[in-house]
């Protein structure tokens, strides 16, 4: 009988598993809880913060933050969304999701935390262990052509250029041009040989 397991092939999982909490250098990342909506409303309140962001309406209020709560806290999707949290305080988002059947990695942070390398931590963090687990998983990106910080941060991890396309912004309430990447596994292992 063992022998007939030995032989049988393995499969990689299709869904990551629970969002894990993962704690780097400075942070703590954890799954969200529906108490986060203050700090939540409070950032993307900032329209430096929404215009980055696709999906993110202007103005952002309460009920915005709580209907985005309940879909991320029901345990409905794979998906992951990290609270990045500084000594307890969050102070922004790093996710991993399922559109479309496909992974995408999406974060923001709030405007007062901008330029500490903070997002770069937790997206190394979160990328790294969600690897782990799906170590045969494609993550896709992207950022607006206007953020370099953002362009950057990806080109960082290992993700690839894969073409630019015009989305529209909610935020911004027009077509935005959005430079899409890819990242494999062996891409992010690599980051750090790159010259």
């Amino acid at each position: 009988m063992s022998a007939m397991l030995a032989e049988r092939p393995t499969v990689a999982p299709s869904v990551p598993g629970p969002c894990p909490v993962i704690q780097t250098a400075r942070l703590v990342l954890r799954p969200h809880r529906m108490q986060d909506a203050d700090a939540i409303v409070t950032s993307l309140s900032d329209f430096a913060v929404a215009r980055m962001l696709t999906r993110v309406p202007v103005p952002y209020d309460q009920e915005d933050g709580r209907d985005w709560l309940n879909m991320v806290t029901s345990g409905m999707k794979p998906d992951w969304h990290f609270a990045i949290t500084l000594d307890g305080v969050h102070v922004g988002v790093a996710s991993l999701e399922v559109r479309h059947g496909l992974w995408h990695i999406g974060y923001w942070l709030n405007r007062f935390y901008w330029g500490k390398g903070l997002m770069s931590e937790a997206v190394d963090a979160a990328v790294d262990r969600f690897l782990m687990r799906m170590p045969q998983a494609e993550i896709l990106g992207g950022a607006f052509a206007d953020n370099p910080a953002s362009l950057r941060l990806l080109e960082a991890r290992g993700f690839q250029i894969t073409g630019v396309r015009d989305v529209f912004s909610k935020a911004r309430n027009t077509m935005v041009p959005l430079v899409e990447s890819r990242l494999s596994q062996a891409d992010f292992a690599n980051r750090h040989r790159k010259s």
